[in-house]
C-alpha cells in the first residue's frame, strides 16, 4: 500500500506532465480531469494541486536551477517525465517541510515508475548535487 504522500506526488506529476503537454492548461481544470480518471480522493488531490501550482509559479526559476545542477543537459534536451520529476523534488527541497533524503527518494521512486530506464540515476544525481551544494545533504 502507498503512502498518501507517494500517491499525492505521482498525481502532482501527471497533472505537470498534463500542463506542459496541453501548453499551460490551468492546473484545477487538470485536476478535475484527473480526479475523474483516479477517482475522488479529495485530500490526495488536494495535496497534487498545490505542488503543481506551486511548480508552475516557479517553473522558471526551478527549470534554471536545474539546468545549472544538470552538465551537459539544456531543460529542452530532458524527457518531459524526468524534467517535472526534477522541478517537482526540487520545489520540495526548498519548501523544506520534507527531509532532503525523502524529497530524492520520492522523485527516484517517480522515475522508476513513469520514466525510461536511465531516469533514476539521472534524477538522483542531479538532485543529489542540488542537495549537497545547498548544504542540505
Amino acid at each position: 500500500m502507498l503512502r498518501a504522500e507517494t500517491k499525492s506526488r505521482a498525481r502532482a506529476l501527471q497533472l505537470l506532465y498534463a500542463w506542459e503537454i496541453r501548453g499551460a492548461t490551468p492546473i484545477p481544470v487538470l485536476a478535475s480531469g484527473l480526479s475523474r480518471l483516479t477517482g475522488p480522493e479529495p485530500a490526495l488531490l488536494d495535496r497534487a494541486e498545490a505542488l503543481a501550482e506551486g511548480v508552475v509559479a516557479d517553473v522558471q526559476s526551478l527549470d534554471a536551477e536545474v539546468a545549472r545542477a544538470s552538465d551537459n543537459w539544456r531543460m529542452s534536451r530532458i524527457a518531459v517525465v524526468e524534467r517535472n520529476i526534477l522541478r517537482l523534488a526540487l520545489l520540495e527541497l526548498r519548501q523544506g517541510e520534507v527531509p532532503p533524503k525523502v524529497a530524492i527518494d520520492e522523485a527516484v521512486r517517480l522515475a522508476h515508475w513513469f520514466g525510461g530506464a536511465r531516469a533514476p540515476g539521472f534524477v538522483n544525481g542531479v538532485l543529489d548535487g542540488i542537495a549537497r551544494a545547498a548544504g542540505r545533504l
